[in-house]
């Protein structure tokens, strides 16, 4: 029997050449397959464009100092190489821009990598843009750990087998998604992306604390409204606050902005704000004088 790849169309820029699939690169002795030594960062290309793509190639470095490892690429050269490796698809085709580091040996003690082992790879694959739907979330019954238990201000791949589990439950009662809080039950964000509410005319997200990412299209979206005239806080929000919302909306890399239409058994629409902020963010995307 033929055996199907289960990823779509994906091109690797690794140790000087491009490799198509899903090349081998990391072995058992590796310490990031055993021990977690790996970040990465997600930016987009779609209808012809990647907005802050230097934004997400300076950060993959910073998130690689975080955890100890020693960043090999100027964000410069990533942002050429994202140019180059996405001349490999149709030019249509929307796509998924990842750049990683791991910890290929140990260091001075074994459970800390060396950072002079650190690899890297730019990962480009076909990933269709969502479609704005019925995204529906509910409370979930996990937590976001602080910057003092994990590294929290990095986009590290240790952090993720907890975004796991809270999508796994949330499916497993009916939602997609659902807001998570952090340590002392404030909305931190949902599994996947930052969150923004709105009441009475104002929009308002959670402060960035440290238990979660400040999603750099999070920034751009606040950034956005607030040079529109519109009224962003950042602040403390409980559940209940975004329960009684006027409406419920997300940012994040791989979707952008989205709409939340459910929260638990409470029906929402589209909303104004959600509406301008997805018409912005378009508009700076396609914007070439902000390239």
């Amino acid at each position: 029997m033929k055996q199907v790849a289960w990823h779509s169309q994906t091109w690797n820029w690794f140790n000087g050449a491009w490799h198509e699939g899903n090349p081998p690169l990391i072995g058992p002795r590796s310490h990031v397959s055993w021990l977690g030594s790996s970040v990465f960062d997600g930016a987009r290309f779609f209808e012809g464009v990647m907005p802050d793509i230097d934004r997400h190639a300076e950060r993959v470095n910073r998130s690689a100092r975080v955890i100890g490892l020693e960043p090999t690429m100027d964000p410069k050269r990533i942002v050429e190489l994202v140019r180059e490796g996405v001349k490999k698809f149709a030019p249509d085709t929307a796509l998924y821009l990842k750049p990683m580091y791991w910890g290929e040996a140990e260091g001075l003690a074994t459970i800390v990598p060396d950072p002079d082992s650190t690899q890297f790879c730019l990962s480009l694959f076909e990933a269709p843009m969502p479609v704005p739907g019925g995204l529906s979330v509910m409370k979930s019954s996990f937590r976001r750990p602080t910057l003092e238990s994990m590294p929290t201000d990095s986009k590290a791949g240790c952090l993720y087998p907890n975004n796991a589990r809270v999508i796994r439950e949330a499916k497993e009662k009916g939602f997609d998604n659902a807001l998570v809080c952090d340590a002392l039950g404030n909305v931190a964000e949902t599994g996947t992306s930052n969150v923004f509410m709105a009441k009475d005319g104002v929009v308002h997200t959670p402060y960035a604390n440290g238990s979660f990412l400040n999603g750099i299209t999070r920034q751009r979206v606040i950034q956005l409204l607030r040079d529109d005239n519109i009224e962003v806080v950042e602040s403390t929000l409980r559940y209940e606050d975004f329960a009684g919302a006027d409406e419920i909306f997300i940012s994040g890399n791989y979707s952008k902005v989205m709409p939340i239409l459910r929260i638990d058994d409470r029906n929402l629409q589209p909303g104004r704000f959600y509406r301008r902020a997805r018409e912005l963010y378009w508009a700076f995307a396609h914007d070439k004088s902000a390239a």
